[in-house]
């Protein structure tokens, strides 16, 4: 029973005892019953009053409380004249004006943290309560290589490759470097924040792609300089002494003079392949800009096809064409994108060995190059240390066709990768938009 309801009984009953007992004196009394009926018409005047003044403040706290309900913070009650009435509605009135301005903070802080973490090159990964991820930005949707539907709901454990593998130890206290085939390096780490009284947390993924190839460049650039100047000056010298000797071989015995020759011929030659050796260091470090240029990207594709006929046909090396119909023109230096193609192509070539398959194909819409073998794939150990500088499997390999590709490709602004795909082939795709 509400309070308006338990007033309302309690004044009927006063007053119909009033009723009453004036019906009982109407007769032999009639002074008092005159003054029973006028004590009776105030009483129900004021009781109105009485009533007025009790559901005034019971309707103005229902709307109140309603308009709080439903988040309506732009409700205020005018004053009535009645001081109690008044200074709740004072009261009232700034609640209101405080939630309000607390509101609108809240949101703009909130519209704001939502923007920089939708503008943010760093990716942000937003977890529920219970571990899985809620929320992803378009950075972090870039790094992962997935889009935002196929991230929702996952644990970060069970991200694929090295992601998966990173993120399942990843702590608030350690963060954690995640390599991806040699090229792109990023940094996780995670931290915590309460949300309605509960911990959470987040993970913030960091590009460190560039400034490793900066500092990599950087520190190998100088030792390469510094190798090739001590190597070169001391090879002219040495060659240029070697050079000499042959005035003296025909003061040798005639049976000594062939081997003194060819000795003097073998070390020379030694000497011209540590100088060519080193050169070959020395172009990593000096490669320019990429001067760009509207180019066929078949043209140069064939162009290379014909510098490795030769070596394709010995091998016995079947080599297939998939090219788009039309033409297939792309801003770039041709002379770096044939360097690459050709090292690619050699890769491709030495991983198959003999008796293979080499496909080329290229598409318009996205406009790629993708370069297939049929050779052993690569192993997973492997695949991680790729375009790593000095890095090589081979047993005289130099470890530098692959940073030389990797940086010509990164100057160009092209992405690219090297992967071996579930259909076993070995593929290296270059996407130039």
């Amino acid at each position: 029973m509400t309070l308006r309801v338990k007033f309302l009984l309690f004044v009927t009953i006063i007053h119909a005892v009033l009723m009453v007992l004036a019906g009982q004196v109407m007769r032999t009394n009639a002074p008092l019953f005159i003054g029973l009926e006028v004590l009776l018409l105030l009483s129900i005047g004021l009781t109105v009053q009485l009533y007025r003044g009790f559901v005034r403040p019971f309707q103005l706290i229902a709307a109140g409380t309603e308009a709080i309900r439903a988040k309506d913070f732009s409700m205020k009650f005018v004053p009535v004249g009645q001081r109690e009435m008044d200074q709740l509605i004072d009261v009232y009135n700034h609640m209101i004006d405080e939630l309000r301005k607390e509101r609108v903070t809240q949101h703009e802080k909130s519209f704001l943290l939502e923007s920089l973490i939708q503008a943010s090159p760093a990716g942000v990964l937003l977890l529920s309560f219970d571990g899985r991820i809620e929320g992803v930005n378009p950075a972090a949707e870039r790094m992962l290589a997935l889009p935002a539907i196929a991230l929702l709901g996952q644990q970060p454990a069970s991200l694929p490759a090295e992601w998966g593998v990173a993120l399942a130890g990843l702590s608030d206290q350690l963060p954690q470097v995640v390599q991806l085939s040699g090229i792109q390096t990023y940094r996780a780490h995670s931290s915590r924040f309460v949300d309605r009284g509960f911990t959470r947390r987040f993970i913030v993924l960091e590009e460190l792609t560039q400034e490793v190839i900066k500092q990599e460049k950087q520190a190998y650039g100088k030792l390469i300089r510094m190798m090739s100047h001590e190597i070169n000056n001391s090879i002219g010298a040495i060659n240029s002494i070697l050079q000499s000797f042959h005035y003296y071989a025909p003061q040798l015995r005639p049976e000594d003079q062939p081997d003194f020759t060819e000795a003097l011929e073998v070390s020379i030659g030694r000497n011209t392949h540590l100088a060519n050796f080193m050169a070959n260091f020395a172009n990593l470090v000096r490669l320019p800009p990429p001067q760009r240029h509207p180019t066929s990207v078949h043209e140069l594709l064939r162009t290379t096809e014909r510098l490795l006929h030769v070596q394709v046909e010995r091998r016995r090396i079947q080599w297939h064409w998939e090219l788009t119909p039309g033409l297939l023109v792309v801003p770039l230096d041709p002379l770096q994108l044939e360097q690459a193609l050709l090292n690619i192509c050699k890769n491709a070539l030495e991983a198959i060995g003999e008796d293979g398959n080499l496909w080329v194909r290229t598409s318009q819409e996205p406009a790629q190059i993708i370069i297939e073998n049929d050779g052993p794939g690569i192993p997973p150990e492997v695949q991680r240390c790729l375009f790593t500088p000095f890095f090589s499997t081979k047993r005289d390999g130099q470890g530098i066709g692959l940073t030389l590709i990797r940086d010509i490709l990164l100057q160009h602004g092209f992405a690219f990768s090297l992967e071996t795909q579930a259909s076993g082939r070995t593929a290296f795709s270059i996407r130039f938009q």
